[in-house]
């Protein structure tokens, strides 16, 4: 794992899901010398190894068992999410209109839907399942290849489209995935598709399927400097998060977490309001005692991808504010805590970032929303609200943020992930 641009699109490549980012994410740690734990049995850690867990299969936590005394170092925490904004598989996805197979989408998270139209569309996920023994199983499945499209409307037949047209997804959005005289069930069609990998597979109980288009992340740009990507949120801190890690020394206990569910709101079992990351701490740390004086030592970056200055919407930035896209990694503030940064924690990452003894600085920008309009938020402030965990909001700047394809700077991938390799490194300031 390294921090260039080419890894991290093949890592995009092939994770059109969660559950495909997760399971990515596992083989990579296991081809570093990590070992996986399961939640079903009793732990004993030793110091100087390297874990990780996985709930779900789209939330994974892996961590350094450090050989410092934690009560003298505390644990260096970063913090991803692996969900996407995205369109869904309904359950009961058929239907038959006009001689055209559809199915019927929903909508997961902020989705910009415009566009969604007039792409090439393949199909992934998990699918549960019973085999020829009468076996509960589950699967990933991937179609790989186009098989479904949202087709425009002809301005011919709306001359107001490129004046505001709105978009329904219940209504305009359903996705053709061919034509036919007769209705066909989405469920065999699904079958056939699963017994390519099990033969065995027998009936689909249940899936959790995610369009996705097909069009391979890319470098462009006059000298590559851009990454266009779907998921750049927030795989690409996942990912980075995970490089980061890998290159991490043995004697800070050093930890990351990527939840899911983040887009919506992160309350679930798997999401950041969930108990996933108590759960381990209290494992690796089970005196409580003792694991609260660890928690105030600690600290945490949440990192997750920031808006950059659209130089066709300039006026959407506050002036003074406006992160461009290759100036390096953006802190993000909100009066309201929508962001978890503070001074303080601000103040400790750009420590960090300036170096000493010679080493690079690693440029920061800032980011805080017009006083006249929301911002988003992240897993930051539930983090540190369920923990105590100080913590600072980051990311790098990015274009079309919830779109189908999004794009971020090439050079900020070395700026984020040199800054998170250096947060691990040092001593919590």
């Amino acid at each position: 794992m390294t921090n260039s641009a080419d890894d991290l699109l093949e890592f995009l490549a092939k994770s059109p899901t969660p559950f495909h980012a997760t399971a990515t994410l596992a083989d990579l740690l296991l081809a570093q010398g990590f070992s996986q734990l399961s939640e079903h049995d009793s732990w004993s850690l030793k110091p100087g190894r390297r874990y990780f867990c996985v709930r779900g299969q789209s939330a994974l936590i892996a961590f350094i068992y450090g050989e410092k005394p934690l009560l003298e170092t505390g644990i260096h925490l970063i913090g991803a999410h692996t969900d996407s904004p995205c369109l869904k598989v309904k359950p009961q996805p058929e239907k038959l209109r006009e001689g055209y197979l559809q199915l019927g989408v929903d909508v997961y998270g902020g989705a910009l839907l415009n566009p969604w139209f007039d792409r090439d569309l393949s199909i992934a996920g998990r699918v549960d399942y019973t085999d020829e023994k009468g076996l509960l199983k589950q699967a990933l499945i991937d179609f790989a290849v186009p098989i479904a499209v949202i087709p425009s409307l002809a301005i011919h037949l709306d001359r107001e489209a490129n004046s505001g047209r709105a978009v329904n997804p219940q209504t305009q959005m359903s996705a053709i995935i061919g034509q036919s005289d007769k209705a066909q069930s989405w469920r065999e069609t699904l079958l056939l598709q699963l017994q390519l990998q099990d033969p065995s597979a027998i009936e689909i109980l249940d899936y959790n399927l995610s369009f996705y288009d097909v069009q391979p992340p890319s470098l462009v740009g006059l000298q590559r400097e851009f990454v266009a990507s779907a998921r750049l949120d927030n795989l690409l801190s996942c990912y980075l998060g995970a490089a980061a890690l890998v290159k991490a020394g043995s004697g800070e206990t050093s930890l990351l977490i990527c939840n899911d569910h983040e887009e919506i709101g992160s309350r679930t079992e798997l999401g950041a309001q969930g108990p996933l990351l108590n759960d381990v701490l209290q494992r690796i740390l089970p005196d409580a005692d003792t694991r609260l004086r660890v928690l105030r030592k600690s600290m945490m970056l949440s990192v997750d991808n920031a808006h950059g200055i659209h130089p066709n919407f300039a006026d959407k930035h506050d002036s003074n504010h406006g992160p461009r896209l290759n100036a390096g990694p953006v802190l993000k503030f909100d009066a309201n805590q929508s962001y978890a940064t503070n001074s303080s924690s601000a103040a400790k990452l750009r420590y960090l970032a300036k170096g000493e003894g010679g080493t690079e600085e690693i440029p920061l920008q800032s980011f805080v929303m017009r006083a006249d309009m929301r911002c988003g938020s992240t897993i930051g402030p539930i983090t540190a609200a369920l923990t105590g965990v100080e913590t600072v909001d980051l990311g790098v700047p990015t274009f079309a943020m919830h779109s189908i394809r999004e794009l971020a700077g090439s050079k900020d991938i070395t700026h984020l992930e040199l800054l998170l390799s250096r947060f691990l490194a040092s001593p919590l300031v």
